[in-house]
Order: structure tokens, then sequence, then C-alpha cells
């Protein structure tokens, strides 16, 4: 299986972790914020907007928190001056990895994340590095109760998904960023509730690895993850089930 789709079956898990600490909390705040910012504060012309409110009241944030975002991030309210920062670079067996990260402090965060790099085994890149290896997606997901198999993949492609296949306990749709609202709006207009739904970067090649580079690999990335700034992390491995399996259970 895919390393995209393992490692976000790994960044799911620990969400619920990360929402108990407030992590969770924290980095849909400053998406919210960066999205107000650099596309204003209308929900109905800000898809980025959009998708970022939506992903705070899946996980509960409070109205007056995603209000206060927004307005910090259109000027109304004074606040933290965010930068998105972009990363690029090489994990153990050569993988691809992208880092995106809000910060008020560029060099920390350019700081931070080479030395997460160079501790496990990796080197931070050039700009456009490895960013070409990936395409930009919205990927929503659907709890498999929530709708018949075939029904909903009827749905989902008349609505313009291009594809959508059984992960775990939930089914995953991927559409091109100019559909995904469409294929959103459908779902709700059904009656069926998505689990998640988020623009996300999907890779277009992958490097397969063994159990071992595997493992210095998932460190890398959940260390890269645990770092304040960052946002997302994006890689183009893929490892067998089990020994992920072997990793969970050991980390």
């Amino acid at each position: 299986m895919s390393g995209h789709s393992k490692w976000a079956t790994i960044k799911r898990a620990k969400g619920k972790t990360d929402a108990a600490r407030g992590r969770l909390f924290n980095r849909i705040i400053r998406e919210i914020t960066v999205a107000a910012r650099m596309g204003g504060g209308d929900v109905t012309s800000n898809a980025r907007l959009r998708s970022a409110i939506s992903s705070a009241r899946a996980a509960n944030m409070p109205s007056k928190n995603i209000d206060n975002a927004v307005a910090k991030g259109t000027g109304q309210l004074d606040g933290v001056s965010f930068e998105e920062v972009t990363f690029e670079g090489y994990g153990p067996g050569g993988v691809a990895v992208l880092v995106e990260a809000v910060s008020d402090n560029r060099n920390r965060a350019v700081a931070e994340v080479r030395h997460v790099f160079s501790r496990f085994g990796g080197n931070l890149g050039a700009a456009n590095s490895v960013s070409w290896m990936f395409k930009s997606k919205g990927v929503i997901r659907v709890p498999k109760a929530a709708a018949e198999e075939e029904a909903l993949l009827e749905l989902a492609l008349e609505s313009g998904a291009d594809d959508m296949e059984l992960d775990g306990d939930a089914y995953e749709m991927t559409a091109e960023l100019s559909a995904f609202e469409d294929v959103r709006g459908a779902l709700e207009k059904a009656g069926i509730r998505p689990e998640s739904a988020e623009l996300t970067k999907v890779p277009q090649t992958s490097v397969k690895v063994d159990a071992e580079t595997g493992q210095r690999l998932l460190k890398l990335l959940e260390a890269l993850d645990e770092l304040d700034d960052t946002q997302k992390v994006y890689s183009n491995f893929e490892m067998d089930d089990a020994d992920i399996e072997a990793y969970g259970k050991s980390n």
C-alpha cells in the first residue's frame, strides 16, 4: 500500500492525541488565519478558508475561535503575523519529503527542520527539488456505514471525483481541486456527512522501502510533524503493511 495512504492513517490516529494536547486546534487556527489573509474572509469565494473552517468544525472547535482566526487573517483583529513556508528534502532510501509550515519566525523554522532532517538520516533540499512529484488534490473520507458502496461510488463519480477506494473503515474519494467542492456539496445534499474533507498533496511517483529503512523514515516524518510550525507532511514511500504495523506497535 502506498505511503500516502499509510502515512495518512498514522496521522489520523495521532490526530486524537494532537487534539487532546491542543496541537490540532493550533494548526487549524493558523490555517484559517493564513487562508483568510490570502483569499479574504468570505467562505463562498475562498475555497481554502471553507475547507479550513470545515476541519475546525469537524474537530469541534468553538465558533468564537474560528471567528477570531478569520478576523486576525483579514486584519480586523490584531494578531501574530504568520508566513507560509514549504520545505523539500529527502529521507532515508531517497524518499521525497515535503513539509508545509506556517511560522512567525522563518529563520527558526528553517533551523528546526534542517536539524530534524539531519538527525534522522535525511537532508534538506532546494526549492522545487521534490515538489514536482506531488499534485494538489481534494480528498474526502466517508465512513463505510454512511452509505452503500455502489450508490456512493456513483454519486462520487457523477459529481466529479476521480476515484474512490476503501481505506480501512472508510471510503476515500480523490478529486481535482476544481471538483472538490462539487463532490463535497453533492454528499451534503444527499445527507452524507464526510468524516473529513481536505486539500492535500498526492505523490505521482513512489519509492519502495524495506522494513529497516521504513522505520527510520517514519521516525523522520513523525519528528517533522511534531515541530510546532508544521502543518502537513507528505512523502512518496511505499512500505509493506506488516512493516507499518510493526512500527506502530513499537512506537
